[in-house]
């Protein structure tokens, strides 16, 4: 009897134990906690790629009177986009609902509003192996990167609140859509047709890097450009910003396997030599025509490097991250340099030679590289299909980008206007826009 009584006992205060796995029940037998350890740290790296990463490289880049201005654009994108996602960005990018592979219908370009605000998703809602709150975040940070990347293509010179009412509205009517054709799942447009983009040549480089093309020539150049060289205050600062977005990359690339697992380690892996080769090549190039090689020129090629092996990363090996860090990096400075100087567009800083351009490299020649006999993961289609693939989602997601991005910049320069006035421009935004300035005397 007493036994009894000892096991009911022992029972009762088992359950407040058991309830909460009987009350989450199937959930959480899907969620890895290993994998989810893994995107923590990468959701936190690729945060980190932003604000300080991409805050400091930027800021080191502009002159002294437009450092703040700079700092401030990729610190209120970060609310302002976390804020978007949350509200619509997510369920746009990621809604399932209605959606079939192999069939087309308006679902297969953007998601529904079944998910607004997080509707019915709790805590342990899986995805995959994760969280999906957790996923929520990780995709958050590409969101809030992607506009921030194009704010170096106007510094200096873009209204704040142009900026602002840009970024906004860009992020709805382009990174969305692309974002669901391409990662929204089974019945994507472009999903559907196999399109390879890992973790972002399509999705956050391309459209960047064309709808920075787009901006810097709505907004026009600055005033004293290109009749005067314009260097950057601070090289310091922007070396340290690209070592940051160097190491947060390993997040940006290794975390978008969505687990802890060897497509991660191998992913991290050709990031890093990708990199390294786009480091050298920049140097290399540079040193050969200018006669000394700038720790400006070394940073901005791992940049390229970085960017242009983004799609690829979880399909290529190690070979394949050789050949697109040196192919990036040789088209990347032609591009920043040559072509550039050429047709005299003010691309700030670089977006469109450096992101653009790169994840376009690294959009194409993922299907060369994915093959495994040269040491790829392998695809479902011969090297020719996915070669064609590849072409089509790059140029088409470049042609929308271009036509949106002009139609958001034209409604806002016939109402609100984009540009600083000249006096403005000449006094610096970080006093005329912003009422501080970053060194004081």
């Amino acid at each position: 009897m007493r036994s009894l009584k000892s096991t009911l006992l022992s029972g009762v205060a088992l359950l407040p134990f058991l309830l909460p796995t009987l009350a989450f029940g199937q959930d959480t037998n899907s969620i890895d906690t290993g994998d989810t350890a893994w995107i923590l740290t990468s959701s936190a790296l690729v945060l980190f790629m932003t604000i300080p990463g991409l805050s400091l490289f930027y800021a080191g880049l502009v002159r002294s009177r437009n450092v703040l201005s700079v700092l401030m654009h990729c610190f209120v994108l970060t609310a302002m986009m976390s804020l978007i996602w949350l509200g619509i960005g997510y369920t746009m990018a990621f809604s399932t609902a209605g959606m079939e592979a192999g069939s087309i219908g308006w679902n297969s370009f953007i998601g529904g509003f079944d998910k607004i605000f997080l509707k019915g998703v709790s805590a342990n809602s899986p995805w995959g192996t994760i969280p999906e709150p957790l996923f929520f975040v990780f995709q958050m940070t590409f969101f809030i990167i992607t506009p921030a990347l194009i704010v170096g293509a106007f510094a200096e010179r873009m209204k704040f609140s142009a900026m602002l009412w840009f970024m906004a509205v860009w992020s709805v009517l382009v990174y969305l859509p692309v974002c669901h054709m391409v990662w929204g799942g089974d019945g994507g447009f472009l999903a559907d047709m196999g399109v390879l983009d890992f973790a972002g040549g399509i999705v956050v480089h391309i459209t960047a890097g064309v709808a920075a093309l787009v901006a810097c020539l709505m907004v026009g150049k600055r005033q004293d450009y290109p009749k005067k060289q314009i260097l950057p205050h601070n090289l310091p600062m922007t070396v340290t910003g690209a070592g940051m977005l160097w190491v947060g990359w390993f997040g940006f690339n290794g975390g978008s396997a969505l687990g802890a697992n060897g497509d991660a380690a191998m992913a991290i892996l050709v990031t890093h030599i990708s990199a390294s080769c786009g480091a050298l090549g920049w140097m290399v190039l540079e040193w050969r025509k200018a006669g000394k090689p700038s720790v400006l020129g070394i940073a901005t090629g791992s940049i390229a490097g970085l960017a242009a092996i983004t799609p690829a990363s979880g399909s290529v090996g190690p070979l394949g991250a050789v050949v697109i860090g040196f192919a990036s990096t040789g088209l990347c400075y032609w591009m920043c340099t040559t072509i550039k100087s050429k047709y005299r567009y003010d691309d700030s800083l670089d977006v469109f030679g450096v992101h653009g351009v790169g994840g376009f490299v690294g959009t194409i020649l993922v299907a060369v590289f994915v093959s495994k006999s040269l040491g790829g993961k392998g695809g479902d289609l011969t090297m020719m299909k996915q070669l064609g693939v590849q072409l089509f989602a790059g140029v088409s997601v470049a042609v929308y980008t271009l036509i949106i991005s002009y139609v958001i910049l034209k409604v806002l320069q016939k109402t609100i206007g984009l540009r600083v006035s000249d006096q403005d421009e000449i006094g610096g935004l970080d006093l005329n826009s912003h009422g501080e300035s970053a060194y004081n005397d």
